[in-house]
């Protein structure tokens, strides 16, 4: 296989694991999350700066205190280095939780992903990351409604509608 093919298939399987870790956040399920890193990685999350392990555990404890959770990933640069991948991948996301006063509020933030990528056998995933915000809105007030009376809505893991498509959950790393 010519390297450039090979680029082309490495950076399908970094931006795979980026979308991987946006649904195991969103539907809170652990084995998509834990998939993302690999478990010595590292994580500074803001609120939690840790082993990779112990960030997807206290997002466990923490994901069940989201009442709605939308992560996206835009913009995402890839620089191969040696030994591995710096990764810089813009994000957004959208959550109603309880706020610093535990009232319920809107969330929404913005800013980057910051990861060291590392590529053992044929796989990629996230050995260091930093978050940095870019933009972060508070709002207080009604939900904004999850599905203004349309359907089907979304879940947590294994009620989400995905699940019936793609019959499977990754294994648990």
């Amino acid at each position: 296989m010519s390297a450039q093919v090979q680029e082309l298939l490495d950076r399908e399987a970094i931006r795979d694991c980026l979308y991987r870790y946006c649904r195991g956040i969103d539907r809170a399920e652990e084995a998509a999350l834990r998939s993302a890193y690999w478990p010595d990685g590292t994580d500074d999350h803001g609120p939690y700066k840790g082993s990779a392990s112990g960030f997807v555990d206290w997002a466990m404890q923490t994901l069940p205190t989201i009442e709605q959770s939308v992560h996206q990933i835009h913009n995402v640069l890839i620089t191969f280095r040696e030994g591995g991948a710096a990764v810089e991948s813009y994000f957004t996301a959208l959550q109603r939780q309880p706020g610093r006063g535990g009232a319920v509020v809107n969330l929404q933030m913005e800013g980057r992903y910051l990861d060291w990528f590392e590529k053992r056998g044929d796989e990629w995933r996230i050995l260091n990351r930093t978050v940095v915000f870019d933009w972060i809105q508070e709002q207080s007030g009604p939900a904004p409604g999850k599905s203004a009376g349309r359907g089907p809505v979304s879940g947590r893991w294994p009620d989400d509608p995905v699940y019936e498509l793609v019959g499977q959950t990754p294994p648990l790393v």
